[in-house]
């Protein structure tokens, strides 16, 4: 018999090999003379994947894959023990290159936009996603849309999933977070980080109350089951139809914010995919970003660290 598909499929269409290095300081006009880097397959699902797999868990990345970066960010997924299903890109996979500046701790990200999609590989896209989808499991879908993918994906992709029973857990910003607003698809999970959020909200969130009522409006609107906003340094806040959670972030030395979102994203959806409580499962995502801020250049949480810091993120009612 063939093995059994992992319980989680992350899905990144516009991956990058990211590279991260330091200099003292940024300087325009002479060369500046930067730290060994450090180099790795990025992109929002894949980060996800990886993620997981330092937790102990497993989980399938659904990759859009092209040219000879892409053979080099395959190759690296492979050797990080991934595994991987390809699409065929349009085009040449992305490079995306963090600086880090050693003497104020700035950090500077530099992504590029990825190549150009027609409609009929959206369309493409869309069947292969549904026929790798695990059925009654999680589609997790994280990182920035390719030029070309229209802002109505995730309701397109509600429709093609709701065959496989999966669960499409979304991370998303810009024109298709505010598309899945305007026109409700209804996937199970949205998570938002503070910027998208206030962006979202057209105001400041100055605080944790102020975020629970936007994720209660998005979720009487119908734009998730249950909406995630994170507070940065503070923790995240959860609303379902029934429930209203908070979980403090732990107390750590910041090193590198690059990855949170993600770790956070993995650690949440292994222990949903565990059958775990939501509530348990958002603590657990709050102590993998706390872990994964104190790693650095591209680096994400590791197992170890979330366990110690589990303790600190305990979720209250809110």
């Amino acid at each position: 018999m063939p093995a059994a598909k992992p319980a989680i499929l992350t899905v990144t269409l516009n991956p990058a090999l990211d590279l991260a290095t330091s200099v003292e300081q940024v300087l325009p006009g002479p060369k500046l003379r930067c730290a060994e880097p450090l180099t790795d397959p990025g992109g929002g699902g894949i980060n996800v994947s990886r993620a997981i797999h330092y937790l102990g868990g497993n989980s399938r990345a659904f990759v859009a894959l092209g040219g000879t970066l892409g053979e080099t960010l395959a190759a690296l997924l492979h050797k990080a023990g991934i595994e991987t299903e390809r699409f065929a890109a349009p085009g040449d996979t992305r490079l995306s290159f963090a600086v880090t500046e050693t003497g104020s701790g700035k950090q500077y990200r530099f992504m590029l936009p990825g190549p150009v999609w027609s409609e009929l590989e959206v369309t493409r896209v869309l069947a292969s996603i549904a026929a790798a989808a695990p059925h009654g499991g999680f589609v997790v879908l994280s990182g920035s849309q390719p030029p070309g993918v229209p802002e109505d994906f995730v309701a397109r992709l509600c429709k093609w999933l709701a065959a496989t029973g999966a669960r499409l857990v979304i991370d998303t910003s810009g024109a298709a977070l505010r598309a899945m607003v305007a026109a409700p698809a209804r996937p199970y999970l949205l998570r938002l980080d503070g910027p998208e959020a206030e962006e979202l909200a057209g105001r400041p969130l100055p605080d944790s109350a102020a975020s629970l009522d936007l994720a209660a409006d998005l979720v009487g609107r119908g734009a998730a089951e249950v909406v995630i906003l994170a507070r940065g340094a503070e923790g995240s806040v959860l609303v379902s139809q029934d429930q209203r959670l908070f979980s403090p972030a732990a107390k750590v030395m910041v090193v590198s914010k690059i990855g949170a979102g993600d770790s956070f994203m993995a650690a949440l959806v292994l222990a949903l995919s565990r059958g775990q409580a939501l509530g348990t499962a958002l603590q657990w995502g709050t102590a993998a970003a706390s872990a994964a801020v104190t790693s650095q250049g591209t680096g994400l949480c590791q197992r170890a660290d979330v366990e110690r810091l589990l303790q600190e993120c305990q979720v209250t009612e809110a």
